[in-house]
This record gives C-alpha cells, sequence and structure tokens, in this order.
C-alpha cells in the first residue's frame, strides 16, 4: 500500500491558462477540456494516493512501517517520462510530518494548494478502501484534475460505477506501460480509444478498449524508488519477484499464468535498497515464494552469498504454500537466505471447507507440515479464514461451537506463531461472489457497503445452523483466545531468562533463536490484544450492526419475492 503527496503554488494560478486544453478535440480525445491538463507548465505532476483504511483494523499497525509496491512501480514509471514528476501517497503511512485532515486520511486540500496535482492516481487494490477512493475522486475531478484509478477492485461489474464516482480512466491489469500511453493522451499527444487495457465514459456509455497484454520482460522496468513515498516511515520494503498464481483458490482475485523477473534484478532491487536507504527488513510480496522451483533456490543462494559479502543479515518475511514443506532442499536454501518469517495460508484446519475453497492440500497433513517449517527455524504465521460456505451438494453442518473449537485445537497443536484469522470475502471478481450471488446470499453494498470488506464482517448468509452474528463473534473468541492480556506478564519473564543463554554457548544461534522467538511472540501476542481491544469498543460504537440486521431484511424480502 503506498500513496501521493503532491503540493504546488496556488489553485487560482493552475486553474489559469486551462483554456489551451480547448485546442484539442474531445471525439479524439474521448474527454472535455474541462479534464485536460495545463499544457502551458513546463512540467505536470502525477500524485498516486493510496487510500485510507475505512477504520482502525488488524492491519493498521503493520501498514504504518510499510507500503504498497504496485503504486511505487506506477510513480517510478512514471517519474523517467519527461516533463513528469510523480509522487505517491500512503494515507495510512504519513508518519514523517504528513498533513493529515481531521477526519481520515491526509489533508488534500493542503497538499493541492501547495504542491498541485495535475493527474491524480488512486489505488483500488483493497475492496474496503473503495468509498474512500470515490470521495477522493470527486473531490480532485470538481477543481478540474485528471483521476485515474486502478487495482483489483475494478473488475467488470465494477467499472461502469466508477466512472459515475468520479474518475476519468480505470486501469484494467498492470498500469505501468498503461498509464505512460494514457499521460500522454492527456497531453494530447496520443489517442485515447488506442491505448489497450482502459475504461471511460464516451457520450455517458462505458468504454472498454481492448485488452493489454500481461508484462513478461520486467528487467526492462526501473527499480521501484521508495523516495517518491512522501511522508511515510518505511522500515519493512516490500519486493517482488512473481507476479500471477497457479493455484485457483475460489476466493482469492489472483490468477493467471505465474510470469517471473530474473532473480538478479531482485537481488539488485534488495541490494539497492540495503546501500542507500540502509533497508534491513523485507516482504517479499510475491503471493507464493517458491512457484519457480529451481530459480527460487538460486535467489536464496545469491541472498546468502550477498549477505556474506556484506557482513549485514537481513530479515526476509515470505509468502509460501504450507506444503512446500515437502521440499527440505528449497528450505535449507530460504534458511541460509535469512528468510525468517513464512506466512501460510491454512485458511482452514476443516477437510470441508479445504475442498469448497479447492485448495490443494490435505487437513490431516498439516500439523506434520507445520512442524517442518518450525524443524527448519522458521516462524509461522498462519492465515485462516473462519465460516466459509460449502459447496452445493456437501452434507456438512457442523455446530459453530464445534467449528470454532477446530480452529483453536490445531492452532495450538500446530503451534503457529501468530494467527490472523478473517471471515470470507466475496471479492468482486472472484468464483466465490459468483457462487453466492447465484444463491442469493450475498448483502447488498447499500446496506453493507464497500467498506466492510476488509474480513472482519459477515457480508453474506452462512451456512445453517450458523448465524452472522456467531460467525462474527467465532473469530473474535478465536483471536481473543490466541492474543491476550497475560503476555505482558510472560514478556517480562522472558527478559528475565535472558542470562539463561550461558547454557546455550555450545550452541549460541540455537538458544538465541529458541530464546527470541518466545520473546518476540509474547510481544506480538500482547500488542495483538491491544488491537483487538480497540477494533471491538470502535465497533461497539459503530452502526454495523443496524446495517446488518437491514441486510439480512433485504434478502429475506428478496427471498420470498422470488
Amino acid at each position: 500500500m503506498a500513496g501521493d503527496r503532491n503540493e504546488r503554488n496556488s489553485e487560482s494560478a493552475f486553474r489559469g491558462g486551462r483554456n489551451l486544453a480547448g485546442l484539442f478535440n474531445r471525439d479524439k480525445l474521448g474527454f472535455g477540456f474541462v479534464d485536460m491538463i495545463d499544457l502551458s507548465k513546463k512540467r505536470h505532476r502525477l500524485r498516486v494516493v493510496i487510500p485510507a483504511y475505512p477504520a482502525f483494523n488488524i492491519y493498521s499497525r503493520i501498514a504504518r512501517t510499510t507500503t504498497a509496491l504496485g503504486p511505487v512501480c506506477v510513480a517510478t514509471a512514471v517519474n523517467e517520462m519527461e516533463g513528469w514528476d510523480a509522487e505517491v501517497i500512503d494515507e495510512n503511512n504519513l508518519r514523517r510530518y504528513g498533513p493529515r485532515d481531521k477526519l481520515i486520511g491526509a489533508d488534500h486540500e493542503f497538499l493541492q494548494r501547495h504542491r498541485p496535482a495535475d493527474v491524480v492516481g488512486f489505488y483500488g487494490g483493497l475492496t474496503s478502501t473503495i468509498p474512500r477512493l470515490c470521495k477522493l475522486a470527486r473531490f480532485y475531478k470538481d477543481k478540474g484534475i485528471v483521476t485515474i484509478a486502478g487495482g483489483q477492485h475494478f473488475v467488470e461489474e465494477n467499472i461502469a460505477g466508477a466512472l459515475r464516482s468520479g474518475l476519468d480512466y480505470v486501469v484494467i491489469g498492470e498500469a505501468e506501460q498503461t498509464i505512460k500511453e494514457l499521460l500522454r493522451a492527456v497531453e494530447g499527444k496520443q489517442d485515447v480509444s488506442q491505448i489497450k487495457g482502459i475504461a471511460y465514459l464516451r457520450d455517458g456509455r462505458t468504454v472498454c478498449t481492448s485488452p493489454r497484454e500481461p508484462l513478461t520482460d520486467f528487467d526492462k522496468l526501473p527499480l521501484p524508488d521508495f523516495s517518491l513515498v512522501r511522508y511515510a516511515k518505511i522500515s519493512i520494503y516490500p519486493v517482488g519477484r512473481t507476479r500471477g498464481c497457479a493455484m485457483a483458490c475460489e476466493f482469492c482475485t489472483v490468477k493467471g499464468k505465474p510470469r517471473y523477473a530474473s532473480p538478479e534484478r531482485l537481488l539488485e532491487h534488495i541490494s539497492f535498497l540495503v546501500e542507500t536507504r540502509n533497508a534491513r527488513h523485507f516482504f517479499i510480496v510475491d503471493d507464493l515464494f517458491g512457484q519457480q522451483r529451481d530459480e527460487t533456490i538460486r535467489l536464496c543462494n545469491m541472498l546468502r552469498d550477498y549477505q556474506k559479502g556484506i557482513n549485514r543479515k537481513l530479515v526476509i518475511t515470505v509468502q509460501i504454500r504450507l506444503d512446500k514443506a515437502r521440499d527440505p532442499e528449497l528450505l535449507a536454501a530460504m534458511q541460509q537466505a535469512s528468510i525468517k518469517t513464512v506466512a501460510i495460508g491454512f485458511e482452514s484446519p476443516i477437510e470441508e471447507e479445504l475442498a469448497a475453497m479447492n485448495k490443494r492440500v490435505r487437513a490431516e497433513d498439516m500439523l506434520s507440515l507445520t512442524r517442518t517449517y518450525h524443524k527448519f527455524g522458521f516462524l509461522v504465521h498462519g492465515m485462516f479464514i473462519f465460516g466459509y460456505p460449502k459447496t452445493e451438494g456437501v452434507n456438512f453442518n457442523m455446530p459453530v461451537k464445534e467449528r470454532a473449537e477446530y480452529f483453536r485445537s490445531f492452532i495450538k497443536k500446530a503451534k503457529i506463531d501468530t494467527v490472523q484469522v478473517l471471515l470470507p470475502v466475496p471479492l468482486p471478481g472472484t468464483e466465490l461472489r459468483r457462487r453466492l450471488e447465484k444463491q442469493n446470499r450475498i448483502y447488498s453494498t447499500d446496506d453493507v457497503g464497500w467498506e466492510y470488506y476488509d474480513g472482519n464482517f459477515p457480508l453474506f448468509e452462512p451456512d445453517e445452523p450458523m448465524t452472522a452474528d456467531q460467525m462474527q463473534n467465532s473469530v473474535k473468541k478465536i483471536m481473543g483466545r490466541f492474543y491476550q492480556f497475560k503476555y505482558i506478564f510472560l514478556i517480562a519473564a522472558s527478559i528475565f531468562s535472558f542470562p539463561g543463554l550461558v547454557f546455550f554457548l555450545h550452541n549460541l544461534e540455537f538458544g538465541w533463536r529458541r530464546w527470541y522467538r518466545a520473546w518476540r511472540n509474547r510481544l506480538i501476542r500482547f500488542g495483538g490484544w491491544i488491537t483487538i481491544r480497540r477494533w471491538t469498543s470502535q465497533f461497539r460504537n459503530s452502526d454495523f450492526s443496524q446495517k446488518l440486521h437491514k441486510a439480512k431484511e433485504h434478502l429475506r424480502t428478496q427471498a420470498e419475492r422470488a
């Protein structure tokens, strides 16, 4: 998640000279002169905004230490264009003198007054931030600024509404090449109808141009430049080598044949960040680390040798499939590359739910595979989905208490270091959403809006005998059992036990790893208790319960009419 913050001289001066845009033909460009930039300027500015989360959630703390990679890639591509400057404003990370709005996010009046943008792009990779995105898009469009958005949310059924909510253009798919062509069109140097992979309104109708082919030669792209992210303090740097995922999980928006950059490119990016920004912590954002096995091992070996060469240990987190534990050669290479944490999508310990998700792993194998990761010294972050809806024809009616106990028991037996338990989210464009829509089970976004699509709220009628309230309360109880206040006392116990490392002088690395894991997990679990407590307080003061009741009534009425 990354965001852009730009400011220029005065608004009145910015609007001056805009009549030059009238020189261009509206039919050719697909928009009126009000959407054009001021061509009298020598340089123009693109601001990319990562919208703020609608409310405090489990991601809020980590968001203050990192940003999104995609917006940085887009801004970097534009920053290399002649006559253009680019910046990113991450509304969730404004820790370095960021101008804040009184209610939420950045103060865009301040930004536009002091450093005006000619074009503003919005990151639509998180569905829960779409209402904020549309509000900001309307703010800028009312000032005559060209507005663009892209991201996973903007699938076919959402594009028309987005274009009527303050956006001039929607970019469909990867944006590094598309954005440069679109900005040339805004300058009047290219016909917008010939740009692949965009949507816009013409005479009130939605126009979608032909699809753009996915990028394959990533080595031609510039290295993402995190210095373009204004106001942010970044301590965990997102980097990546792979786009796409060969799996076909029903709930996931990431599909398609994986495409890879070379290991040399990723190492170049990491080394550049180490040497120019003193970076040490990295998150490799690839959906599945290890998809290209041999090249992944080669990357790990290169990372090992690089760290030896500079005499500095890095801390790396990856997302990986549970069944990669069956590959000891890969795990050994990862260990030597300083990969410390593996984030694993367990999703569920219940066989019927795994089958519904189209997960290719058996519940009976999950404990032994998790233990293998621990044997190699990795910290395991487990990601779960509670209350996943069964597929048609499956006889599965487990009571909610028994279901929750399955989760609690597995997490405890697997000794997972940190957990994240969310509710199923029927994201736009997923098979899960299409299935639930056919069954008329999804609550209307008029009642339960997009801002609730963050995994913390029930968004559809669950399987009987479970109710929506029971499903949400079960997640809170599972997380509440894992993250507790008592860990503040255990943190102190870990500190007092530190001198005990003297008993591991024969294998100090093992002793340190054992002590650090206990201390770190207790610290995070106490911090998690604070997060859950704060979220619960905000939830009690919200009107979600009333909205949920209204959504259920609407769904019931529709079912009766049908």
